[in-house]
């Protein structure tokens, strides 16, 4: 084989990116959520995945699984990031969490349709850090607003948009 001709083969190798998989902690993902991904992976036959403690009800699908595992703090976060490639999608809402998969080359996303990516990573962080020693300390912070059809829309709106760009480069 030519010189040529292997370095256009390595670079063809090297440019083929793999299929994008989805990962839900599954846990606390709100339901109205689960069924934007269960029409996703439908639509366009992505494997998606959803990781819990707790049996969580999904369609019959081929491309839809749930794995369960045992309770526990982190256990589900563990399973996932052990699990996910880079280029996957998380779906969660766990900030830490989010962090391990930016820094394992994944994307992640908020079901209330914010992705998390390197810039604004290291702030949630500290903001999620500074609020839960403000609860350690007996401040009563509040919990998050339900999840609104607004939030659920931008959701939506990102997760099509992370898979027309995955699509596009593949």
């Amino acid at each position: 084989m030519t010189r040529r001709r292997r370095r256009a083969r390595a670079q063809h190798i090297h440019e083929v990116p793999s299929a994008m998989k989805i990962w839900v902690d599954a846990d606390a993902c709100p339901v109205a959520i689960k069924e934007i991904l269960f029409r996703a992976s439908a639509r366009t036959g992505v494997e998606l995945t959803l990781i819990a403690n707790q049996r969580v009800q999904i369609p019959n699908s081929p491309h839809i699984k749930m794995i369960q595992v045992a309770s526990g703090f982190d256990v589900a976060d563990e399973e996932i990031v052990n699990r996910m490639q880079p280029g996957d999608l998380v779906v969660t809402s766990d900030i830490p969490l989010a962090a391990d998969v930016i820094r394992k080359q994944g994307y992640a996303l908020s079901p209330r349709g914010e992705r998390f990516t390197e810039d604004n990573i290291g702030a949630r962080l500290n903001m999620r850090d500074f609020l839960e020693s403000m609860r350690a300390s007996g401040v009563e912070t509040g919990g998050p607003a339900a999840l609104s059809q607004s939030d659920r829309k931008k959701f939506a709106g990102q997760l099509d948009k992370l898979l027309a760009e995955k699509n596009k480069n593949a």
